[in-house]
């Protein structure tokens, strides 16, 4: 009798717990300045996003003149980032602009290399952290109007891009250290910083040090705003927009008028696409509120970095944005300072980002000239070259039904399964293991199989199953394939079928 009591307080103890679990789970932070949809757009222009696959992205701007080093004098940080690099001063740099005579300019070539290289859209840098226009934007003096070379290179890059028939999306920085108004307030990622924000004690990191500095960063506000529409005026093609230095705690105080703004451009731009890195919520979370939902279209946290593996995107959509070297975006003059990405190195995360539902966008860094650096013109062809073959396996493809298998990674669109072959057998048989079926009693076979560079059907042999039970096929790899160098794709259809079907391996059922 005791023990029935006790096992009942324990059963009873066991259902509370589950209860108040779940209790918890449904509790939810009231946010108004939050995700304003929960789960993934469905609308036309975000499909389009979500089957892109590959993208370029172009970092360009008056850094592009010292490309890094200046006096005698190499920066080990991001070409970008020059301004603040202690090799320059502030005025220095602030009057590179005077130079700025890209006479090798060309969008035309540019969109063309995009194109040939596969590239679906585009994001280009309108201003950087230096604030300097890449557009005549009558809100400043500090644009490409008053360089020696005076055109709109905004406008070249998204006529010539479009004409190729590659999406455009914008860069813009809400950093500007050229604005009188601007402060930064440090970085929210700080540990300190982030707990204060969602202990609600944000005055601690009040950036302002006095009320004139406070009303001059109104009127950088304002600024913004109006350079924001101003870009949606002048270039209305546009599919979206890309932010920047969303995570200075001066712009992340302003929660709700971000949020206000975020709003004012998507009315005014119907099916706008706007990233993880515009906004917060009101405590201070970026990319994710409060309620750990996605804020805004796509989560942009993978800069650099590649997921390992779905759970990583919690079902969001997502992209990563990549560097052919290790850190640097803008033109470096020294590319052998850090680690350089080989064409190979960028299609295989291509088929990565791809096979975890993901975009992958790569970067190049024009000089002050406006020429594509001789590496990023190889690089980008190697790209195209291949994607020219094996693009099939990208646009479009998702994740696969497939498990994670040593010779590479798969990709799936519809009941067909692209095999990318990144590490090839020794024995230059691929062996291929199928997922267990939906219906019970039923298998997986391969009902056939084709090499996608040259339309060759492949032949498919029983590959054998192991202790558990897991059914393996194998596919002899052609001669032509098995010292050519390169990354390789195999389609197969797969097919569900009675496990004592003719072809079907006789598992028993479990």
């Amino acid at each position: 009798m005791k023990k029935i009591t006790v096992f009942i307080i324990l059963l009873c103890s066991i259902l509370s717990l589950e209860g108040f679990a779940q209790n918890e789970k449904k509790e939810r932070v009231p946010l108004k300045h939050g995700a304003h949809q929960i789960g993934k757009r469905t609308d036309a222009a975000m499909q389009r996003w979500r089957e892109y696959g590959l993208g370029q992205f172009i970092h360009w701007g008056v850094y592009a003149i010292p490309g890094g080093q200046w006096n005698g004098k190499t920066s080990g940080g991001a070409a970008e980032w020059f301004r603040s690099s202690g090799l320059i001063t502030n005025e220095e740099y602030d009057n590179l602009y005077k130079q700025f005579n890209p006479a090798d300019f060309d969008a035309v070539r540019w969109a063309k290399q995009a194109k040939q290289m596969g590239a679906k859209y585009v994001i280009f840098t309108t201003k950087h952290h230096d604030g300097f226009c890449m557009w005549p934007s009558k809100y400043t003096d500090y644009t490409i109007a008053n360089t020696p070379y005076k055109k709109d290179i905004v406008k070249q890059i998204v006529d010539a891009y479009a004409a190729e028939g590659i999406d455009v999306y914008l860069y813009f920085s809400i950093i500007d250290w050229s604005h009188t108004g601007y402060v930064s307030g440090g970085n929210i990622n700080s540990p300190e910083i982030k707990k204060a924000f969602q202990a609600g004690e944000r005055e601690i990191f009040n950036p302002f040090k006095t009320k004139e500095q406070e009303k001059k960063y109104e009127d950088f506000k304002s600024f913004t705003r109006n350079q924001l529409l101003e870009l949606l005026d002048n270039y209305p093609t546009i599919k979206g927009l890309w932010f920047d230095g969303s995570w200075d705690v001066a712009w992340v105080k302003n929660a709700p008028w971000v949020d206000s703004v975020g709003l004012e451009l998507r009315a005014k731009h119907p099916g706008l696409i706007i990233g993880s890195r515009f906004r917060s919520d009101e405590y201070g979370n970026r990319h994710v509120d409060a309620n750990g939902d996605l804020i805004d279209d796509y989560d942009q946290r993978f800069e650099r970095n590649l997921p390992n593996n779905l759970a990583e995107v919690n079902d969001n959509d997502w992209d990563c944005v990549m560097t052919i070297p290790e850190n640097q975006w803008g033109y470096h003059r020294d590319w052998t300072l850090t680690y350089v990405k080989t064409a190979y190195d960028l299609i295989e995360m291509t088929l990565q980002a791809n096979s975890l539902d993901g975009n992958f966008v790569i970067n190049f860094g024009p000089d002050g000239k406006g020429n594509m650096r001789p590496e990023e013109n190889r690089i980008a062809k190697s790209v195209g070259d291949w994607m020219a073959k094996y693009g099939e396996a990208v646009y479009g493809a998702h994740h696969s039904i497939l498990e994670k298998q040593d010779w590479g990674i798969s990709t799936q669109k519809g009941d067909e399964i692209y095999l990318a072959v990144f590490n090839k057998p020794m024995s230059n048989i691929l062996k291929v293991k199928v997922p267990r079926a939906k219906t019970r009693g039923n298998v997986y076979v391969i009902e056939n199989a084709t090499f996608l560079s040259t339309g060759k059907s492949a032949t498919i042999n029983d590959g054998g199953r192991n202790k558990a039970g897991a059914i393996f096929y194998d596919i002899p790899i052609p001669a032509e394939l098995q010292n050519s160098g390169e990354a390789f794709v195999i389609k197969v259809k797969l097919k569900e079928v009675p496990q004592g079907e003719k072809g079907a391996y006789q598992q028993a059922i479990t």
